[in-house]
């Protein structure tokens, strides 16, 4: 089993918990994109195919913020990767489509509305500045993912406290062992 990172917005920096998974498991490996300071929705999710393309193993896909997006992005395209991924766990999804949020990411709507193609765990917060409760609840209903909310977690990221966090860890493990058993 494969772990694949897909970082959002200016990349997980090195305190960020998508680093320490990387840093500390060896079955972990990062999405690598051209551009980090500009989320070109096309360009994201063809880099994600490249990325998918290269193993042969299976797959759980991890995003964070457009990193998230980029996900389901891909998700809704006609690769013929998908069979790998058996599942993903997407953090702290941003709202693209609100028009008051920075052009370097609204670049990347709209957000697919569309049932993903393996079972999904989205984790966000109640008090997200990139997205609202209400939205993320729809977005997770319509993509037919678990939510889990975190109370107080702003956009899940180091400034929000969320550098190490070993309990992610524990929820993808938990997640995908689950979701993997029903199949």
């Amino acid at each position: 089993m494969k772990y694949v990172l897909s970082p959002g917005y200016t990349n997980s920096g090195p305190d960020h918990w998508q680093t320490h998974l990387e840093n500390t498991y060896t079955s972990f490996e990062r999405i690598i994109h051209d551009n980090w300071d500009f989320v070109d929705r096309e360009r994201w999710v063809q880099e994600i195919e490249n990325t998918l393309c290269l193993l042969d193993d299976e797959i759980i896909v991890i995003g964070h913020s457009c990193g998230s997006n980029a996900i389901a992005q891909w998700a809704n395209t006609d690769s013929p990767h998908k069979f790998k991924v058996k599942a993903a766990v997407l953090v702290a999804p941003a709202n693209v489509d609100d028009k008051h949020l920075p052009p370097d990411i609204t670049a990347q709507a709209p957000l697919p509305y569309n049932k993903l193609p393996f079972p999904t765990l989205v984790i966000g917060s109640d008090n997200d500045p990139f997205m609202s409760l209400k939205v993320l609840e729809d977005l997770a209903e319509a993509w037919g993912a678990e939510l889990t909310v975190l109370p107080s977690a702003g956009h899940i990221a180091s400034s929000d406290g969320y550098g190490v966090w070993p309990e992610v860890a524990e929820l993808i493990e938990e997640f995908t062992k689950t979701s993997l058993q029903k199949k």
